[in-house]
């Protein structure tokens, strides 16, 4: 079985065919893994490790260089997604896009438009 996936902005190939007795091979753009199971319903524990974890508790976005505000994209209460735009951030004559690294809400936002910050400041809060 082959397919292609896409999450948090990049997009993977994925291939998934047998790796012997009661085994599945998965290759991903074409680096290859192979899981085992020791009977029909327990897979092996490193299968249980390929799986992402959601974040739990608060997520701080922090500003990565110092400049302006010159966009907030969210409001507080808004449920957002990985990947999806939070603000801009104007330095050094370039707009920067701050996108969200997790899904979430958006607990507090600790900045307005048109205020300076520093490289570390923290911008918003995500739950």
């Amino acid at each position: 079985m082959e397919f292609t996936f896409t999450g948090g902005g990049k997009e993977y190939q994925i291939k998934i065919d047998d790796c012997g007795e009661r085994g599945v091979r998965i290759a991903v753009n074409g680096k290859e893994f192979c899981f085992g199971a020791q009977n029909a319903v327990e897979a092996a524990p490193v299968a249980q490790t390929a799986i992402p974890k959601r974040s739990l508790g608060a997520k701080e976005v922090a500003a990565p260089l110092a400049g302006t505000i010159s966009e907030i994209a969210v409001a507080a209460g808004d449920i957002v997604s990985a990947g999806q735009k939070l603000l801009t951030l104007s330095a050094m004559k370039m707009e920067n896009e701050i996108l969200s690294e997790i899904d979430g809400k958006i607990k507090e936002i600790r900045i307005t438009q048109n205020q300076k910050v520093a490289e570390g400041d923290i911008l918003i809060v995500l739950v």
